[in-house]
């Protein structure tokens, strides 16, 4: 009887950790998200004309993305899928190759419009096309905001 009481709290401890890792896991990944998406609100509202240009609020977004993108895809592990109020859908986890190109991606196009982001008329051909990966990713891996 002893045996099997030690039996269940192990692993009854042992779901608690994982459950609690997961859930760090999750908060960790959802404040690199926040922090990426309030860096880029500003040059969003540039490229829609509801701001003036800033080259260095634009750079600074854009260093922002390259470091995310890196981080990322290492914060989406198996056993991380649910839990801490995720909106990853589990698609992630099925294409899993798919979604971690696309953060590389991603982090590629920043690195890029880094160097050519250099005015206002290089930003409004460039910038677009950044976003333009956010968005893909938002639409397939990310439960739809209400």
């Amino acid at each position: 009887m002893r045996r099997v009481l030690c039996a269940v709290l192990a692993v009854t401890l042992g779901t608690t950790i994982a459950a609690a890792q997961n859930a760090t896991i999750i908060k960790e990944r959802k404040e690199h998200f926040k922090k990426m998406g309030d860096t880029a609100k500003p040059a969003n509202a540039m490229f829609k004309g509801e701001a003036d240009f800033d080259l260095a609020a634009v750079q600074a977004a854009l260093k922002v993305m390259q470091e995310k993108a890196a981080i990322l895809p290492t914060l989406f592990p198996d056993d991380a899928k649910t839990g801490g109020e995720t909106e990853a859908l589990p698609v992630i986890w099925e294409k899993k190759a798919d979604f971690e190109a696309r953060f590389k991606k991603l982090g590629e196009s920043a690195k890029a419009a880094e160097a050519a982001i250099t005015d206002e008329i290089t930003f409004a051909d460039t910038w677009k096309s950044v976003m333009g990966n956010c968005s893909g990713c938002h639409k397939e891996f990310r439960k739809p905001k209400s």
